[in-house]
Protein backbone atom coordinates (compact mmCIF):
# COMPACT_ATOMS: atom_id res chain seq x y z
CA UNK A 1 0.00 0.00 0.00
CA UNK A 2 1.28 3.54 -0.70
CA UNK A 3 2.22 5.84 2.18
CA UNK A 4 -0.85 8.09 2.44
CA UNK A 5 -1.32 10.82 5.04
CA UNK A 6 -3.84 9.37 7.54
CA UNK A 7 -5.38 12.83 7.84
CA UNK A 8 -6.58 12.53 4.23
CA UNK A 9 -8.24 9.14 4.47
CA UNK A 10 -10.76 7.57 6.90
CA UNK A 11 -9.15 4.61 8.63
CA UNK A 12 -11.64 2.13 7.21
CA UNK A 13 -10.84 3.27 3.65
CA UNK A 14 -7.22 2.09 3.89
CA UNK A 15 -8.08 -1.58 3.20
CA UNK A 16 -9.89 -0.52 0.00
CA UNK A 17 -6.88 1.41 -1.27
CA UNK A 18 -4.60 -1.43 -0.21
CA UNK A 19 -6.70 -3.94 -2.21
CA UNK A 20 -6.68 -1.70 -5.29
CA UNK A 21 -2.90 -1.27 -5.10
CA UNK A 22 -2.19 -4.97 -4.51
CA UNK A 23 -4.38 -5.97 -7.46
CA UNK A 24 -2.87 -3.24 -9.63
CA UNK A 25 0.62 -4.54 -8.85
CA UNK A 26 -0.52 -8.08 -9.69
CA UNK A 27 -2.02 -6.97 -13.01
CA UNK A 28 1.14 -5.00 -13.79
CA UNK A 29 3.13 -8.23 -13.62
CA UNK A 30 0.65 -10.07 -15.85
CA UNK A 31 0.66 -7.26 -18.43
CA UNK A 32 4.46 -7.01 -18.40
CA UNK A 33 4.72 -10.66 -19.53
CA UNK A 34 2.61 -9.87 -22.60
CA UNK A 35 2.57 -12.71 -25.14
CA UNK A 36 4.79 -14.82 -22.85
CA UNK A 37 1.66 -15.40 -20.78
CA UNK A 38 -1.86 -16.09 -21.99
CA UNK A 39 -3.44 -14.22 -24.92
CA UNK A 40 -4.59 -11.15 -22.99
CA UNK A 41 -6.09 -9.41 -26.02
CA UNK A 42 -8.22 -12.31 -27.21
CA UNK A 43 -11.92 -11.56 -27.53
CA UNK A 44 -14.04 -13.54 -25.06
CA UNK A 45 -17.52 -12.04 -25.56
CA UNK A 46 -19.35 -8.77 -24.92
CA UNK A 47 -20.06 -6.84 -21.74
CA UNK A 48 -23.54 -5.64 -20.74
CA UNK A 49 -23.15 -2.54 -22.89
CA UNK A 50 -22.31 -4.39 -26.10
CA UNK A 51 -18.55 -3.68 -26.11
CA UNK A 52 -16.21 -6.56 -26.84
CA UNK A 53 -14.54 -8.02 -23.78
CA UNK A 54 -10.90 -9.06 -23.88
CA UNK A 55 -9.46 -11.84 -21.74
CA UNK A 56 -7.65 -9.23 -19.63
CA UNK A 57 -10.91 -7.30 -19.05
CA UNK A 58 -12.48 -10.37 -17.47
CA UNK A 59 -9.35 -11.30 -15.52
CA UNK A 60 -8.99 -7.78 -14.11
CA UNK A 61 -12.65 -7.65 -13.08
CA UNK A 62 -12.41 -10.99 -11.28
CA UNK A 63 -9.21 -9.98 -9.48
CA UNK A 64 -10.57 -6.65 -8.26
CA UNK A 65 -13.88 -8.18 -7.18
CA UNK A 66 -12.10 -10.84 -5.13
CA UNK A 67 -9.64 -8.40 -3.55
CA UNK A 68 -12.29 -5.84 -2.60
CA UNK A 69 -14.75 -8.30 -1.05
CA UNK A 70 -12.96 -8.46 2.34
CA UNK A 71 -11.88 -4.78 2.21
CA UNK A 72 -15.10 -3.09 3.34
CA UNK A 73 -16.73 -2.54 -0.05
CA UNK A 74 -20.47 -3.06 0.15
CA UNK A 75 -21.44 -2.28 -3.45
CA UNK A 76 -19.26 -3.02 -6.51
CA UNK A 77 -20.18 -1.55 -9.91
CA UNK A 78 -18.04 -2.63 -12.83
CA UNK A 79 -18.07 -1.94 -16.55
CA UNK A 80 -17.89 -5.71 -16.96
CA UNK A 81 -20.97 -6.43 -14.80
CA UNK A 82 -24.56 -5.74 -15.81
CA UNK A 83 -25.73 -4.94 -12.28
CA UNK A 84 -24.21 -3.77 -9.00
CA UNK A 85 -22.81 -6.60 -6.88
CA UNK A 86 -23.02 -6.64 -3.08
CA UNK A 87 -19.65 -7.82 -1.77
CA UNK A 88 -19.97 -7.09 1.97
CA UNK A 89 -23.42 -6.21 3.38
CA UNK A 90 -21.72 -4.42 6.28
CA UNK A 91 -19.21 -2.51 4.15
CA UNK A 92 -19.05 1.28 4.28
CA UNK A 93 -18.17 2.02 0.67
CA UNK A 94 -19.49 1.80 -2.87
CA UNK A 95 -16.81 1.40 -5.53
CA UNK A 96 -17.26 1.86 -9.27
CA UNK A 97 -14.53 0.59 -11.56
CA UNK A 98 -13.42 0.19 -15.13
CA UNK A 99 -11.09 -2.74 -14.40
CA UNK A 100 -9.15 -2.44 -17.65
CA UNK A 101 -9.47 0.76 -19.69
CA UNK A 102 -8.03 0.80 -23.22
CA UNK A 103 -8.55 -2.87 -24.09
CA UNK A 104 -7.89 -2.29 -27.79
CA UNK A 105 -4.29 -1.37 -26.91
CA UNK A 106 -3.46 -4.57 -24.99
CA UNK A 107 -1.63 -6.32 -27.84
CA UNK A 108 0.25 -3.24 -29.12
CA UNK A 109 2.06 -2.37 -25.86
CA UNK A 110 0.37 1.00 -25.33
CA UNK A 111 -0.42 2.25 -21.82
CA UNK A 112 -3.70 0.87 -20.45
CA UNK A 113 -5.19 1.29 -17.01
CA UNK A 114 -7.73 0.86 -14.24
CA UNK A 115 -10.13 3.69 -13.26
CA UNK A 116 -12.02 3.75 -9.95
CA UNK A 117 -14.44 5.95 -8.03
CA UNK A 118 -15.46 5.61 -4.37
CA UNK A 119 -18.62 6.83 -2.61
CA UNK A 120 -20.07 6.28 0.84
CA UNK A 121 -22.40 3.30 0.45
CA UNK A 122 -26.15 3.84 0.55
CA UNK A 123 -28.64 1.13 1.52
CA UNK A 124 -29.75 0.83 -2.09
CA UNK A 125 -26.99 -0.59 -4.28
CA UNK A 126 -27.71 1.30 -7.50
CA UNK A 127 -28.55 4.55 -5.67
CA UNK A 128 -25.04 4.47 -4.22
CA UNK A 129 -23.76 5.45 -7.68
CA UNK A 130 -26.62 7.45 -9.20
CA UNK A 131 -25.82 10.61 -7.27
CA UNK A 132 -23.95 13.87 -7.92
CA UNK A 133 -20.36 13.29 -9.02
CA UNK A 134 -19.33 15.87 -6.41
CA UNK A 135 -20.17 13.30 -3.70
CA UNK A 136 -17.20 11.09 -4.60
CA UNK A 137 -14.87 10.73 -1.63
CA UNK A 138 -11.98 9.33 -3.68
CA UNK A 139 -11.10 8.56 -7.28
CA UNK A 140 -8.06 7.49 -9.21
CA UNK A 141 -6.43 5.44 -11.91
CA UNK A 142 -3.64 2.91 -12.16
CA UNK A 143 -1.65 3.25 -15.39
CA UNK A 144 0.20 0.20 -16.75
CA UNK A 145 2.95 1.56 -18.99
CA UNK A 146 6.74 2.04 -18.86
CA UNK A 147 6.07 2.68 -15.17
CA UNK A 148 3.04 1.50 -13.23
CA UNK A 149 1.50 4.63 -11.70
CA UNK A 150 -1.27 5.40 -9.24
CA UNK A 151 -2.92 8.83 -9.39
CA UNK A 152 -5.47 9.33 -6.62
CA UNK A 153 -7.43 12.09 -4.96
CA UNK A 154 -9.27 12.18 -1.65
CA UNK A 155 -10.56 15.70 -2.26
CA UNK A 156 -7.41 17.54 -1.16
CA UNK A 157 -5.24 17.56 -4.28
CA UNK A 158 -4.13 14.82 -6.68
CA UNK A 159 -1.33 12.53 -5.52
CA UNK A 160 0.95 10.48 -7.77
CA UNK A 161 2.64 7.20 -6.81
CA UNK A 162 4.99 4.91 -8.74
CA UNK A 163 5.17 1.14 -8.29
CA UNK A 164 8.72 0.28 -7.25
CA UNK A 165 9.52 -3.03 -8.98
CA UNK A 166 12.14 -3.83 -6.34
CA UNK A 167 9.82 -3.56 -3.34
CA UNK A 168 6.43 -4.14 -4.97
CA UNK A 169 5.11 -1.03 -3.21
CA UNK A 170 3.76 2.26 -4.53
CA UNK A 171 6.04 5.14 -3.55
CA UNK A 172 5.05 8.81 -3.53
CA UNK A 173 6.31 10.75 -6.57
CA UNK A 174 4.24 13.95 -6.29
CA UNK A 175 2.25 15.32 -3.36
CA UNK A 176 0.28 17.69 -5.57
CA UNK A 177 0.00 17.24 -9.32
CA UNK A 178 -0.62 20.60 -10.99
CA UNK A 179 -2.15 20.84 -14.45
CA UNK A 180 -0.91 23.92 -16.37
CA UNK A 181 -3.61 26.51 -17.14
CA UNK A 182 -2.47 27.03 -20.74
CA UNK A 183 -1.91 24.29 -23.30
CA UNK A 184 -0.16 23.53 -26.58
CA UNK A 185 -1.69 20.08 -27.14
CA UNK A 186 -5.21 18.82 -27.78
CA UNK A 187 -6.55 15.30 -28.05
CA UNK A 188 -9.58 14.09 -30.00
CA UNK A 189 -10.34 11.21 -32.38
CA UNK A 190 -10.00 13.06 -35.70
CA UNK A 191 -11.43 10.14 -37.68
CA UNK A 192 -14.88 11.27 -36.46
CA UNK A 193 -14.50 14.81 -37.77
CA UNK A 194 -17.39 14.52 -40.23
CA UNK A 195 -19.74 13.69 -37.33
CA UNK A 196 -18.73 16.50 -34.94
CA UNK A 197 -21.05 19.25 -33.77
CA UNK A 198 -20.32 22.83 -34.87
CA UNK A 199 -18.71 23.93 -31.54
CA UNK A 200 -16.31 20.98 -31.50
CA UNK A 201 -15.32 21.54 -35.14
CA UNK A 202 -14.83 25.25 -34.47
CA UNK A 203 -12.49 24.53 -31.56
CA UNK A 204 -10.39 22.08 -33.55
CA UNK A 205 -10.15 24.56 -36.43
CA UNK A 206 -8.91 27.21 -33.98
CA UNK A 207 -6.21 24.77 -32.84
CA UNK A 208 -5.26 24.04 -36.45
CA UNK A 209 -4.92 27.76 -37.19
CA UNK A 210 -1.55 27.90 -35.44
CA UNK A 211 0.32 31.16 -35.06
CA UNK A 212 -1.75 32.74 -37.84
CA UNK A 213 -5.06 31.81 -36.17
CA UNK A 214 -7.02 33.21 -33.25
CA UNK A 215 -4.90 31.35 -30.68
CA UNK A 216 -1.69 32.88 -31.95
CA UNK A 217 0.28 29.72 -31.23
CA UNK A 218 0.93 26.31 -32.73
CA UNK A 219 -1.01 23.44 -31.16
CA UNK A 220 0.11 19.82 -31.34
CA UNK A 221 -2.44 17.07 -32.00
CA UNK A 222 -2.35 13.91 -29.87
CA UNK A 223 -4.57 10.81 -29.77
CA UNK A 224 -3.74 7.55 -27.98
CA UNK A 225 -7.15 5.91 -27.63
CA UNK A 226 -6.59 5.08 -23.95
CA UNK A 227 -8.36 7.36 -21.45
CA UNK A 228 -5.83 6.65 -18.70
CA UNK A 229 -2.88 7.42 -20.99
CA UNK A 230 -4.52 10.62 -22.25
CA UNK A 231 -5.35 11.76 -18.72
CA UNK A 232 -1.89 11.12 -17.37
CA UNK A 233 -0.24 13.04 -20.20
CA UNK A 234 -2.54 16.02 -19.66
CA UNK A 235 -2.13 15.99 -15.87
CA UNK A 236 1.63 15.94 -16.40
CA UNK A 237 2.13 18.61 -19.06
CA UNK A 238 -1.24 20.21 -19.79
CA UNK A 239 -3.51 20.00 -22.79
CA UNK A 240 -7.13 19.30 -23.60
CA UNK A 241 -9.04 16.06 -24.15
CA UNK A 242 -12.35 15.85 -25.99
CA UNK A 243 -14.64 12.85 -26.30
CA UNK A 244 -17.79 14.73 -27.33
CA UNK A 245 -21.23 13.72 -28.47
CA UNK A 246 -21.58 13.51 -32.23
CA UNK A 247 -24.07 12.70 -34.99
CA UNK A 248 -23.55 8.94 -35.07
CA UNK A 249 -26.25 6.65 -33.72
CA UNK A 250 -25.31 5.64 -30.18
CA UNK A 251 -22.94 8.59 -29.74
CA UNK A 252 -25.53 11.21 -28.84
CA UNK A 253 -23.95 11.32 -25.35
CA UNK A 254 -20.44 10.42 -26.34
CA UNK A 255 -19.09 6.99 -25.53
CA UNK A 256 -17.54 7.17 -22.06
CA UNK A 257 -19.47 6.04 -18.99
CA UNK A 258 -20.33 8.63 -16.39
CA UNK A 259 -20.06 6.49 -13.25
CA UNK A 260 -16.71 4.74 -13.69
CA UNK A 261 -14.87 6.81 -16.33
CA UNK A 262 -16.10 10.40 -16.61
CA UNK A 263 -16.81 11.24 -12.95
CA UNK A 264 -13.53 9.90 -11.48
CA UNK A 265 -11.40 11.57 -14.16
CA UNK A 266 -13.22 14.86 -13.61
CA UNK A 267 -12.55 14.65 -9.87
CA UNK A 268 -8.83 13.96 -10.44
CA UNK A 269 -8.46 16.75 -13.01
CA UNK A 270 -10.21 19.40 -10.93
CA UNK A 271 -8.15 18.48 -7.87
CA UNK A 272 -5.04 19.08 -10.00
CA UNK A 273 -6.23 22.56 -11.02
CA UNK A 274 -7.90 21.73 -14.33
CA UNK A 275 -11.51 21.73 -15.44
CA UNK A 276 -13.86 19.01 -16.70
CA UNK A 277 -17.21 19.49 -18.45
CA UNK A 278 -19.62 17.73 -20.79
CA UNK A 279 -18.78 20.50 -23.27
CA UNK A 280 -20.38 23.28 -21.25
CA UNK A 281 -21.56 22.01 -17.83
CA UNK A 282 -19.09 20.98 -15.08
CA UNK A 283 -19.09 17.20 -14.69
CA UNK A 284 -19.04 17.38 -10.90
CA UNK A 285 -22.43 19.11 -10.96
CA UNK A 286 -23.97 16.19 -12.90
CA UNK A 287 -25.18 12.75 -11.91
CA UNK A 288 -25.89 9.58 -13.86
CA UNK A 289 -29.46 8.43 -14.36
CA UNK A 290 -28.44 4.83 -15.09
CA UNK A 291 -25.49 2.67 -14.09
CA UNK A 292 -23.92 2.43 -17.55
CA UNK A 293 -25.06 5.84 -18.81
CA UNK A 294 -22.73 7.64 -21.20
CA UNK A 295 -21.63 11.27 -20.99
CA UNK A 296 -19.56 13.58 -23.21
CA UNK A 297 -16.25 14.56 -21.64
CA UNK A 298 -14.01 17.57 -22.13
CA UNK A 299 -11.20 18.15 -19.65
CA UNK A 300 -7.79 19.71 -19.28
CA UNK A 301 -6.23 23.14 -19.01
CA UNK A 302 -8.68 25.69 -17.65
CA UNK A 303 -8.50 28.29 -20.41
CA UNK A 304 -9.02 25.68 -23.14
CA UNK A 305 -11.98 24.01 -21.43
CA UNK A 306 -13.51 27.44 -20.82
CA UNK A 307 -13.05 28.29 -24.52
CA UNK A 308 -14.86 25.11 -25.58
CA UNK A 309 -17.75 25.95 -23.23
CA UNK A 310 -17.91 29.45 -24.72
CA UNK A 311 -18.14 28.00 -28.23
CA UNK A 312 -21.07 25.85 -27.10
CA UNK A 313 -22.81 28.96 -25.75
Amino acid sequence: MPAIDPALVPEDLFPVIDALCATGAQLSGVIARGPLGQSLGAGVGENSDGDQQKALDVMADELFEAALKPAGVRHYASEEQEVVLTLDPEGAYALAIDPLDGSSNIDVNVTIGTIFSIFQAAEDATASFLRPASEQIAAGYIAYGPQTLLAVTFGAGTLLYVLDPETGRFSLASEAMSLPEAAREYSINASNRRHWTAPVLAYVEECEGGTQGSKGKDMNFRWVGSLVAETHRILTRGGTFLYPSDARKGYEKGRLRMVYEVAPMAFLVEQAGGQATDGKTPILSLQAGALHERCPLVFGSSEEVARIAALHD
